[in-house]
């Protein structure tokens, strides 16, 4: 199933089955999806993010492959829904696009073992690692370049496990032009091992996030862009984009 959190015409906050007709349905009832607002997939209290992930991208970046997950955070601020508009940070010239899959956390959990991390899934969704390279090649910790608000937009579906395949596509096209390629069977660590390595050192929370790492092809958005992030058996995450004022 592909479910996705939507506020209907009343104001209520809904969670339905996704279809392919462009419909939600939630309780009997159906709701053209033009009709209501597409809400993030979950409300997490943070998104563990991956860099490097790929080594096509890190070649791209001219890094070293990490030896261990290079990890970094996102928090709730940077989360954004599906049909948001991305707002470039003021002043900043080279913001780039990153496609990633993103694992949503099923339950509270710590020290979990790969081979039981399945357990702890709930579903997976498509994120948008929104990039500030002016800022995040000038510091450590990478809080202006990834966490700024809005730079995670989410969605617009949660897609059971059975849904993605191993060698799942994950892609991203602007103005229809695609600029990223890459396959889950890229990965240089595992889902499985992503939220071991997490969880030996954190408590992720129901409805956290992993975010797994982009394949090489990122490059510089600007306002006027129309961005589609897509994983093969999720779906496909559309965002407009523009420059914040100052």
């Amino acid at each position: 199933m592909r479910q996705a959190r939507f506020r209907d015409p009343t104001g209520a906050t809904r969670t339905g089955a996704w279809h392919n007709d462009g419909t939600l349905s939630f309780g009997g009832d159906v709701y053209d999806r033009d009709a209501v607002t597409i809400l993030p997939p979950c409300e997490p209290s943070k998104i563990v993010c991956v860099g490097r992930n790929y080594a096509a991208h890190a070649d791209e970046r001219d890094e070293e492959l990490p030896d261990r997950p290079l990890l970094f955070l996102k928090p709730p601020n940077a989360v954004a829904a599906h049909g948001d508009t991305i707002r470039l940070p003021a002043g900043k010239e080279r913001v780039e696009h990153e496609c990633e899959l993103a694992v949503v956390i099923g339950e509270q959990c710590r020290h979990v073992d790969s081979a039981a991390a399945d357990s702890v899934v709930r579903g997976y969704t498509c994120l948008h690692d929104v990039s500030n390279r002016d800022d995040q090649d000038r510091e450590t910790n990478w809080v202006r370049g990834k966490a700024f608000d809005g730079a995670a937009p989410m969605g617009p579906v949660l897609a059971d496990p059975e849904h993605l395949p191993a060698d799942a596509t994950v892609e991203t096209y602007v103005n229809g032009e695609r600029r990223q390629h890459g396959t889950l069977d890229q990965l240089i660590f595992s889902v499985p091992d992503l939220i071991a390595e997490v969880t030996t050192y954190m408590t992720l929370e129901p409805g956290d996030v992993v975010s797994t790492g982009t394949p090489a092809g990122v490059a510089p958005l600007a306002a006027g862009d129309e961005v589609r992030v897509s994983v093969e058996g999720v779906g496909d995450l559309v965002n407009p984009v523009a420059r914040a004022e100052q």
